[in-house]
């Protein structure tokens, strides 16, 4: 394999890998934060008790997510010398902010939860989480504001062959990210209450604690209904701004090779990029326009003649990205939305008809649906990122033109070969530990024990001990 296919095969496994914590992060942070505001609210010590337990599960997630990310740096300066000499001036800023304001910030009051549960008020324990799962959030901004703007770029000028800072504000302001923002960070919300609801679902169906575990589950289940609702529309609006700023990768989603007014959508097919056509095909008359343009009949163009378009501004060369990849993963996330509305409204009618806690078909269901989240995110950013071929920065910096000169294929081997080894390794990790503190649940406490908590919550000696 060449130089070029060897890192991205690396920098797409080990993003993938890291991508895995990320959304965890992002949803359970706000959870955990949630479940403690309502001991904090009500002196139900059930609420406690679920704080800490989902609490020691963050803290595991968090952890991994950030031995993870740290190789995503590495990597700009491995094999990607040439893009970072051409974005340097541009990301230094977002990328430093995260991690002075953002990562600090998230790592700071995490230490202050986890050691603070009987030095501090309540009500400034409470703050600290709270400022966790904002700063957790606040971090994945400034990230996507980076890849928003390989997206869209903005604010720039290109002097000696690199894109210098012009106007930071309209970075902060761009396009691009105030569509990708919500869609990815509600998708992490999602991700958070699906595991949640999971775990609960577990407990409940092993018959440990079911009515303490039932209002974590009841939690899991209105934070999920809401942010999927939620992610779905937001990743209508990105949709109608791709057709916009990257109108290439929305064809590409819809295995559209020719111009159509108005437009199907596709159901199903089978790409034939070689030739440059789609057989078998199910397709949805005017969908696609509703889709683009919220209307029946409005043009969406197909990839030949956007490919015409790119070799008249371009040069000659393939501007189409690989297409059954990108038509397939944006299916598979989309599917997966409409069946994460579907099990938390399911949820929530059982909760209506007070059977959550016996419903022992549906503890099954939303057992399995723990993983689900982790393949939808991962299509998402497949999409995103793979939509874009052949540029690494759109319109501006081909992919081949990033990777580093100087790398070879066995330097990057062996690298490949070592994070495989590291990753591996964390994987196993990370799989004892969410199982090791998961699997005890929340241990039924003696009554003399029981009277002596409920009388001063303050005397837990730490966020470990019950």
């Amino acid at each position: 394999m060449e130089e070029l296919d060897l890192a991205r095969w690396q920098f797409g496994i080990t993003t993938i890998y890291h991508f895995i914590f990320v959304p965890l992060t992002l949803g359970l942070s706000v959870l955990v934060a949630i479940m403690q505001t309502f001991w904090y609210r009500t002196g139900d010590t059930a609420y406690k008790k679920l704080t800490k337990y989902f609490g020691k599960l963050f803290i595991i997630v968090f952890t991994l997510g950030v031995v993870t990310g740290i190789v995503q740096e590495f990597q700009f300066g491995m094999n990607w010398s040439e893009y970072s000499r051409f974005v340097g001036d541009i990301f230094g800023i977002p990328l430093a902010i995260e991690a002075l304001m953002a990562f600090f910030l998230e790592s700071t009051f995490l230490g202050l939860w986890i050691f603070g549960w009987n030095r501090l008020k309540k009500g400034v324990h409470l703050l600290c989480i709270w400022l966790v799962a904002i700063a957790s959030n606040l971090s994945a901004i400034w990230i996507l504001m980076a890849n928003s703007w390989m997206q869209v770029p903005v604010g720039y000028h290109i002097v000696g062959g690199r894109a210098e800072l012009t106007d930071f504000v309209a970075i902060l302001l761009n396009e691009r990210l105030l569509v990708q923002m919500p869609h990815t960070i509600i998708a992490g919300f999602v991700t958070g209450g699906l595991f949640v609801l999971g775990i609960s679902a577990w407990m409940m169906l092993r018959g440990n604690q079911k009515e303490i575990f039932q209002k974590s589950a009841r939690i899991a289940l209105v934070f999920t209904a809401v942010a999927s609702l939620l992610t779905a529309t937001t990743g209508h609006s990105q949709a109608q701004d791709t057709v916009q700023s990257q109108p290439m990768k929305m064809a590409a989603m819809e295995g559209l090779w020719e111009t159509e007014e108005p437009a199907s959508f596709s159901l199903f097919a089978i790409i034939d990029q070689e030739n440059r056509t789609s057989m078998r095909e199910v397709r949805l008359p005017y969908m696609l326009s509703v889709l683009a343009h919220n209307n029946l009949t409005s043009e969406v163009r197909g990839m030949n003649d956007l490919q015409a378009e790119m070799e008249e501004i371009h040069g000659e060369g393939s501007y189409i990205p690989p297409v059954a990849v990108v038509y397939w993963g944006f299916r598979i996330m989309v599917g997966l939305g409409m069946l994460f509305i579907f099990l938390a409204i399911t949820g929530l009618v059982l909760w209506w008809k007070d059977k959550l806690q016996t419903a022992t078909w549906f503890h099954k269901i939303a057992i399995a649906f723990i993983f689900l989240p982790y393949i939808a995110n991962t299509a998402g950013w497949i999409v995103t990122e793979m939509g874009r071929q052949p540029w690494v920065v759109y319109g501006l910096l081909l992919t081949a033109d990033g990777v580093s000169p100087a790398v070879t294929g066995t330097s990057i081997w062996i690298s490949m070969a070592s994070f495989t080894l590291v990753y591996g390794f964390l994987a196993a990790v990370a799989v004892f530990l969410i199982i090791r503190f998961s699997k005890p649940g929340i241990p039924k406490e003696n009554k003399k024990k029981k009277e002596a908590s409920e009388d001063d919550d303050s005397k837990d000696s730490d966020a470990f001990v019950y």
